[in-house]
C-alpha cells in the first residue's frame, strides 16, 4: 500500500510576467489578429494602387505635417513607455505610477493631433475607395491607440485608488506590451499612406 503525500504550492508564485503569464500570450495573440486584418486592409490599399496609374487618384496626396509630428510623438512615446514597463516589473510603485502619467499625457497628445491628421487627408470615405482605404486604416489605428490610452487611463487610475496587487503591475505590463504593437503597426501605415504616394 502506498502513501500519498500531498505537494505544498502555496510558495509558487501568484503572478508572473512576460512568457510565464497567460495574458503575455493573450495579448501577443490580439496583436497577431489585429496585426493581420492591418496586412489586409495595406494590401488592399497596395492592390488598388497597382491598377490606377494616377495615384491618389483624384485628390492630392495627404499633408504631411501632422502625421509626421504624430510618428515622431509615437517614437518618443516608446521610453516613457519602457520606463512604465520595468517599474512595473520591479513592483515599483511610485515610479509605475510617474511613468504611466507620463504615457497617458503623450496619448492625449497623440490623439489629439491624429484629430488633426483626420482633416489633411485631401479626401472623405466616399470620395473613392482610395479614401474608403485610407480612412479605415487609419480608423482602425485610432480605434487602437484610443483602445490603449483608455486601458492606460484605467490602469494608473487603479495605481493611484486600488485595489492594488501583483496582478495589477502584470496588467501594466502587459499593456506596455500592446502599445509597441500601436507603435510598430503605425509605421507601415505612415508609410503606405503618407510617403508612397510621393514617392512610388
Amino acid at each position: 500500500m502506498t502513501t500519498r503525500t500531498a505537494i505544498d504550492v502555496s510558495q509558487l508564485p501568484t503572478f508572473a510576467f512576460g512568457q510565464r503569464s497567460i495574458l503575455w500570450w493573450a495579448t501577443l495573440g490580439m496583436c497577431l489578429i489585429e496585426g493581420t486584418a492591418f496586412a489586409l486592409m495595406g494590401a488592399s490599399y497596395i492592390f488598388l494602387k497597382w491598377r490606377v496609374p494616377d495615384w491618389p487618384p483624384g485628390v492630392a496626396a495627404p499633408q504631411l505635417h501632422w502625421a509626421t509630428f504624430n510618428t515622431a510623438l509615437m517614437l518618443v512615446s516608446v521610453v516613457p513607455n519602457e520606463l512604465t514597463k520595468r517599474a512595473a516589473e520591479r513592483l515599483d510603485l511610485a515610479k509605475t505610477r510617474l511613468w504611466i502619467i507620463v504615457c497617458i499625457a503623450l496619448g492625449v497628445v497623440f490623439s489629439v493631433v491624429r484629430g488633426l491628421e483626420f482633416t489633411v487627408l485631401n479626401c472623405w470615405w466616399d470620395t473613392n475607395a482610395y479614401g474608403s482605404i485610407v480612412w479605415t486604416l487609419l480608423g482602425i489605428h485610432t480605434v487602437h491607440v484610443l483602445t490603449d490610452l483608455g486601458d492606460t487611463m484605467v490602469l494608473g487610475l487603479m495605481l493611484f485608488v486600488g485595489p492594488l496587487d501583483a496582478n495589477r503591475f502584470v496588467d501594466v505590463s502587459e499593456n506596455a506590451f500592446y502599445w509597441y504593437f500601436v507603435v510598430l503597426s503605425w509605421l507601415p501605415i505612415y508609410g503606405l499612406l503618407y510617403l508612397a504616394p510621393r514617392f512610388l
